[in-house]
């Protein structure tokens, strides 16, 4: 009895691990060499290049006009003419099973959330043949099982719809607890003590470079996928966010009269992976992070009551936690661990800790940790830090963040959305964005 309980163990062991390898292998596909998988929905306007990808990137960074070095700041971006289309907006009815609350973004948005997929299909293919997603479409269904109500209703239900294999709408939205790459500012406008939140949300790195067209191909198929949501309940607006398709958790939110809210990764050794393993092993004590972000926007009534449960909670992987309130002063960065929080709040002097700023009035998060310099390669908070010093607290408004949002390399070739939001007014802007060559890869 226990040789058999034993194996027992050691097979589901074998099964998590190979389960592991499978979003590993989908992390790290980088496309060389990549096929195309028959039956697939068009691509975008874009094509593969056979070459290397970091030869291909390094052809970029050589030219002179994609030069990653600070060259000033944006001054009349604001308001855009040269945006992409407005995202479709659409509303989820909390009061409807979960099942049936998705309907209508799996209807319209299911070919392009199948698109993006097979995309990813293509980039796996080089390193691991066909083989990989059918481990997918075996393994990720196990993963899905495990996860928590209402979600994994609610992607049950939208595979249905879709007709999306459920494994592959798993793997779509723990891809967004891995790899989102961002920068977001909180600013107070001194005179009228209103509170602005901003991001960008940059995603695709490594995902396949198109040496042809000079950007990255996922990123290209999420653009397209960009949508505001409203959540209700009771026939209440609850709260607001801005989302790709197919994602059920929240990166970007508003909860009018209350608090706004946006997710950055924390680059970490010890990252997602790491806790995804733990809650396949049984670890169910730990919250996903866009899980958590969405039952803070649904359940939270206030800004106290979000940063607390935002700082306490187990995490299962590193992340940073920007949250805005409705009061002067209620703003803060808080990085977390896994299981530990440092939390930065507005208005301690210095940048409110925070290096290369002598500010208190705004505080500016990308992806390192705010005690350390960032790395020479990926400085985004230097220059956003310059054009927020440059503006000054008296301009502060969507006007001066979007300029700051729209100055390179913050704006770049990953940077799929620009979100504008203050929570006294309930407002929300969304602009779909993409950086034209000469821009930074990232």
């Amino acid at each position: 009895m226990q040789t058999s309980t034993r194996r027992g163990n050691m097979r589901f062991v074998s099964y998590c691990l190979l389960l592991l390898v499978v979003v590993l292998g989908v992390a790290c596909s980088n496309g060389d060499g990549a096929r195309r998988v028959s039956n697939d929905p068009p691509r975008p306007h874009v094509d593969l290049n056979d070459g290397d990808v970091a030869t291909d990137i390094l052809k970029v960074f050589g030219r002179p006009a994609t030069d990653p070095s600070f060259l000033g700041c944006e001054t009349g971006a604001y308001p855009p003419t040269n945006t992409l289309p407005p995202p479709d907006e659409y509303l989820i009815n909390l009061d409807l099973p979960p099942e049936y609350r998705w309907v209508q973004v799996a209807e319209e948005k299911g070919m392009l959330v199948s698109a993006m997929l097979n995309n990813l299909k293509n980039y796996t293919l080089s390193l691991f043949g066909g083989e990989l997603f059918s481990y997918v479409d075996a393994l990720m269904p196990l993963l899905g099982r495990t996860l928590p109500p209402p979600f994994r209703d609610e992607m049950r239900g939208m595979s249905e719809i879709s007709g999306i294999p459920f494994g592959e709408l798993v793997l779509y939205n723990v891809f967004y607890e891995l790899f989102t790459v961002c920068t977001s500012i909180l600013a107070q406008d001194t005179a009228n003590d209103l509170l602005f939140h901003a991001r960008n949300l940059d995603f695709g790195l490594f995902l396949g470079w198109d040496a042809k067209n000079q950007t990255w191909l996922t990123t290209e198929f999420l653009r397209p996928l960009v949508i505001k949501l409203t959540f209700t309940r009771g026939n209440r607006t609850i709260f607001q966010s801005v989302n790709f398709a197919g994602y059920i958790g929240i990166l970007t939110g508003l909860k009018k009269d209350a608090f706004s809210l946006t997710i950055n990764e924390r680059f970490n050794i010890k990252g997602g992976f790491f806790g995804v393993l733990e809650w396949i092993l049984g670890k169910k004590d730990i919250k996903w992070l866009g899980f958590l972000t969405r039952e803070v926007m649904e359940n939270a009534t206030s800004y106290e009551e979000a940063k607390a449960l935002l700082t306490k909670s187990a995490l299962l992987a590193p992340a940073y936690y920007i949250l805005g309130g409705v009061r002067p002063g209620q703003a803060c960065v808080i990085t977390r661990g896994q299981r530990k929080a440092d939390v930065l709040s507005l208005g301690l002097g210095n940048g409110g800790g925070q290096k290369n700023s002598s500010s208190n009035w705004y505080l500016v998060q990308t992806n390192y940790d705010h005690w350390k310099e960032p790395p020479f390669w990926d400085d985004r908070r230097k220059p956003a830090i310059t054009c927020m010093d440059k503006f000054g607290p008296k301009e502060v408004g969507f006007s001066s963040l979007y300029n700051v949002l729209s100055t390179r390399p913050v704006f770049n070739k990953l940077t799929t959305y620009t979100a504008l939001m203050q929570v006294a007014t309930g407002e929300m802007e969304i602009y779909i964005k993409d950086c034209h060559s000469p821009c930074w890869p990232w």
